[in-house]
């Protein structure tokens, strides 16, 4: 099993254990950033485009065909691929198979209890967050080379502090990706039909500055917060921003969109490193 993380850097370091590690480097306490912003660290150390330590770590699940547990900072998610025996009946007999997801948290991943998601009484927020899921990977998959199979992505968030639904996108591509690569080696697939890399960030502005990948305490007192869903190459396949305080500029939108694709970049060498 190979795991890989990032920590909060752009230098690789490789370990005895095959863990793939980013260093931290040498930081300012302030400065102007490509962003526009008169940016400062962060109340957790980071600078305002570094990515929380960032671990995923594939075969966690012992039975799934695909599984992954994700970390972003104190956010750990796991996320489990499952061949579905049955495909919806809308697309039985169209040569196509498809890919859904569930999401659901804890009761006690948040400080404090939350009522348990049942199929009756799933709340509004978990049928959002798993359609989000489910049309990002969608995205990078040619359902046709995935033939008359159905893929169920299973995100189960273990402990919350922002960012839990960027990190399962993140984590169930890679839990996909070993449920498809145990499906070829078995020759139910004869081809890949994953088309490229999705992963999932979010930033947003804080005091007048652009933060990437925020946490509870950034998000829950953001001017503006932001969720980007982007592929390996660069494009984007969802975005979500919502004004929380005050109104943003296009300027202000521009900056986010270039901190989360720097972000994501990270994230997709990461994926990289585990599959290639």
């Amino acid at each position: 099993m190979v795991t890989v993380k990032l920590l909060n850097s752009m230098v690789i370091s490789k370990s005895s254990d095959r863990q793939v590690r980013f260093c931290h480097s040498p930081v300012l306490l302030g400065w102007t950033s490509e962003f526009g912003f008169l940016n400062f660290m962060r109340l957790s150390g980071r600078l305002p485009d570094d990515l929380r330590p960032v671990t995923l770590e594939p075969g966690f699940s012992r039975y799934a065909e695909g599984s992954c547990l994700v970390k972003y900072g104190e956010t750990h998610v796991l996320c489990t691929a499952s061949i579905e025996e049955r495909l919806p009946f809308w697309l039985r007999g169209s040569g196509k198979g498809w890919i859904t997801a569930e999401y659901a948290m804890l009761p006690r991943a948040t400080a404090e209890r939350n009522k348990r998601d049942s199929r009756q009484e799933q709340s509004g927020r978990s049928k959002e967050i798993q359609r989000l899921i489910g049309r990002s990977l969608r995205s990078v998959i040619d359902l046709k080379t995935l033939g008359e199979h159905h893929i169920i992505i299973d995100c189960d968030v273990l402990q919350a502090d922002g960012g839990t639904r960027t990190a399962s996108i993140t984590g169930a591509w890679i839990a996909l990706h070993a449920c498809i690569q145990w499906m070829k080696t078995r020759n139910i697939l004869k081809a890949d039909p994953i088309l490229d890399h999705v992963v999932g960030i979010s930033c947003g502005i804080c005091s007048g500055s652009v933060f990437l990948d925020l946490d509870y305490k950034e998000d829950s007192t953001a001017d503006a917060d932001a969720n980007f869903v982007v592929t390996g190459s660069g494009a984007l396949v969802e975005v979500q921003v919502t004004s929380e305080k005050h109104p943003f500029s296009g300027d202000e939108l521009s900056h986010l969109l270039r901190a989360a694709q720097k972000g994501a970049l990270e994230l997709v060498r990461l994926q990289s490193l585990l599959v290639s």
